[in-house]
């Protein structure tokens, strides 16, 4: 199962609770936690993740960027710029499987459709005792 990215994700959400993700963000504000705000909540930390590993990878390429003399001052800021890159990654790679895999799951209910309107019911007619029948 290919990982789907944070836009991927939010489009995903969106379709499946109806409204747009800024409106569910601002819902779940008021209510308590629930499948919204966990999906959320991943939602938010793949979508820091991504943002971190193309900070990371664009600082890390500029750190190794051939004819740049690297000294031991440069050498600790390769090394936490590739730690925070791998951390990154690992979030990335945790968090977007689970959330692809519980989305997988879950369907957009469709609403319930109206009951059919009924027509008041008409008492019947109170039966006749047997003794207030006319005889002959």
């Amino acid at each position: 199962m290919p990982h789907l990215t944070s836009t991927e994700i939010a489009g995903r959400i969106e379709d499946l609770y109806g409204a747009p993700l800024a409106t569910l963000d601002a819902h779940v504000q008021d209510q308590p936690p629930g499948m919204l705000s966990a999906l959320l909540g991943m939602h938010h930390e793949l979508a820091v993740a991504e943002r971190s590993i193309a900070a990371h990878r664009d600082r890390l390429a500029q750190l190794v960027h051939p004819g740049r003399h690297i000294g031991g001052h440069e050498v600790s800021h390769v090394l936490d710029c590739a730690r925070r890159l791998a951390e990154a990654v690992t979030v990335r790679d945790i968090q977007a499987p689970t959330v692809t895999a519980v989305l997988q799951s879950l369907g957009r209910v469709s609403p319930p459709e109206p009951a059919p309107a009924t027509t008041p019911a008409v008492p019947a007619p109170p039966a006749r005792p047997a003794s207030a029948t006319p005889g002959r």
